[in-house]
C-alpha cells in the first residue's frame, strides 16, 4: 500500500503538511487518521489537534469512538494493518526535517482513491438492493454481496476485494449488523449518501453544458431524497406529477423514525399539520415587500403590526400570514419557536435546541407537541381539509 504524508509537523504549524513523511493512505477519513497519530505514532492529543487544527477535546471523542468501533472485524482488521505500516520511527511533531515523499507516490496513492470510489459505485449500488448484505470471513480474500430472494434463495450479486470492504467501513459506508464466523454488513444512510454523490458527480462530467457560471454540487445532491407524488390543478382538476425532496423538511426525517412499540413517531396527520404551516409561511413570503420579523413575533410584548408591508403585500400573501401569526399565537412561547424554526426555518432539531438553550434530545417531544396543537388549531379554525398547496 502506498502512503501519502499526513503528519510532518514543525512547532508553530496548524495543518498537516502533506509534504513531509509518507505515513498514511490519502482515503483515510479525518477521525481515523487523527486516532492513528495518537495510538501509533505516540503523539499526544494537544499535538494532534494542533497539526489538526482542531480541539484536543474533538481528537478525544473520536479517539474514543474509534476505539468502541474496533469490535467490528473489518474497521479493527484495518486499523491494525494500518498500525503494521507505519514508519519505524514516526516524524516528531516538533522536528525541523522531515523526508519529503516522492511525488511519483503521490500519483500513485490517487489512483487507490480512484479505485475506492470506483468499487464504490458498483458495490454499493448492489446494497441498496432489497434484502442485500455483504458477508466476509476471516480467511476470505474477498467479501460477497448477497441478496435474499422472495422464494427464500439467496444469490451472489457481487464480490469485492477485503481491503475495498475495510475501507467502507472505516468511512463509515457499511455497518456490521451480525457478527460471527461470517460477518454480514448493510449499506448506511452515510453509504447512500456517498452513492449519491458519486453518481452526480458522474452524471455531471457526462452532461452537456447547462450555460449556467456554477455547475450543481455533487455534494448537494447527496442529501436529498427525490420522490413523486400526485396533485391535480385547481381549474380543471388535471392530475400530475410533482418531484419533491423529501430530505428538505426536518419532519420528514421524524416521520421516518419509530418507538419502541414500532409505530412512526410522526402520524402522517401531524406531518400534514406541520406542512400546512410551511406552506402557509411561504405564501406569506410572496409578496413584494416583506419585512415580517417572524423570531421578534413570539418575544412577550412584541406583535407584529398589521399595517406593516399591508398595503405592498397581495391579498394572498396577507392571508397567508395572518394564518401564520394565529396559529403562532395559539401555540404561544415554546411550542410556537419549535414550529416556526422546524417547520418554517427548516432547522434541525440539534440547531433549534443549542439556539433556545434546551437540553439535548428534547426538541423532538416538544415538537410533537406542537404539532398535535397545530393540528388541533387547523381543525378548530379551518377544518381537516388538505393543504394549501398540492
Amino acid at each position: 500500500m502506498v502512503f501519502v504524508g499526513a503528519v510532518g509537523m514543525r512547532q508553530g504549524r496548524t495543518r498537516p503538511d502533506p509534504a513531509f513523511g509518507p505515513v498514511f493512505p490519502s482515503w483515510l477519513p479525518a477521525a481515523a487518521r487523527r486516532y492513528l497519530l495518537h495510538t501509533s505514532l505516540g503523539l499526544s492529543l494537544r499535538d494532534v489537534a494542533r497539526a489538526e487544527g482542531c480541539h484536543a477535546s474533538t481528537v478525544l471523542r473520536q479517539v474514543r469512538q474509534l476505539e468502541i468501533r474496533r469490535d467490528d472485524p473489518l474497521v479493527d482488521a484495518v486499523l491494525d494493518r494500518l498500525h503494521r505500516a507505519r514508519p519505524r520511527q514516526g516524524p516528531s511533531p516538533h522536528a525541523e526535517e522531515c523526508p519529503q515523499m516522492p511525488h511519483s507516490a503521490r500519483i500513485r496513492d490517487v489512483s487507490g482513491t480512484a479505485r475506492i470510489d470506483r468499487e464504490a459505485r458498483r458495490i454499493l449500488r448492489r446494497l441498496c438492493e432489497t434484502g442485500a448484505f455483504l458477508a466476509v470471513a476471516p480467511e476470505m480474500d474477498k467479501a460477497v454481496v448477497l441478496r435474499e430472494m422472495p422464494d427464500d434463495r439467496t444469490t451472489r450479486t457481487a464480490v469485492v476485494d477485503r481491503e475495498i470492504a475495510q475501507a467502507f467501513a472505516l468511512k463509515d459506508w457499511i455497518a456490521c449488523f451480525r457478527r460471527g464466523r461470517v460477518s454480514a454488513y448493510e449499506i448506511t444512510a452515510a453509504g447512500r449518501a456517498a452513492l449519491k454523490r458519486l453518481l452526480a458527480e458522474d452524471r455531471q462530467k457526462t452532461a452537456a453544458p447547462t450555460g449556467f457560471a456554477e455547475a450543481p454540487s455533487p455534494y448537494a445532491e447527496q442529501h436529498r431524497s427525490w420522490e413523486t407524488r400526485e396533485i391535480r390543478e385547481e381549474r380543471d382538476g388535471t392530475p400530475r406529477k410533482l418531484r419533491y425532496n423529501l430530505a428538505e423538511s426536518p419532519l420528514t426525517a421524524l416521520a421516518r423514525r419509530r418507538d419502541k412499540d414500532g409505530k412512526p413517531f410522526l402520524p402522517p396527520e401531524l406531518v400534514e399539520a406541520g406542512e400546512r404551516l410551511r406552506e402557509d409561511f411561504e405564501l406569506a413570503q410572496m409578496g413584494p415587500r416583506i419585512t415580517q420579523d417572524w423570531d421578534r413575533f413570539l418575544t412577550a410584548g412584541a406583535r407584529p403590526s398589521a399595517a406593516a408591508g399591508a398595503d405592498a403585500a397581495d391579498g394572498g400573501a396577507r392571508s397567508a400570514r395572518a394564518r401564520v401569526q394565529a396559529a403562532l399565537a395559539d401555540l404561544g412561547p415554546g411550542l410556537g419557536d419549535i414550529a416556526l424554526r422546524c417547520c418554517c426555518f427548516l432547522e434541525g432539531l440539534e440547531t433549534a435546541e443549542k439556539r433556545m438553550g434546551w437540553s439535548a434530545r428534547s426538541g423532538k417531544i416538544v415538537l410533537r407537541i406542537a404539532l398535535q396543537r397545530l393540528r388541533q388549531h387547523y381543525a378548530a379554525r379551518h377544518g381537516s381539509g388538505d393543504r394549501l398547496i398540492g
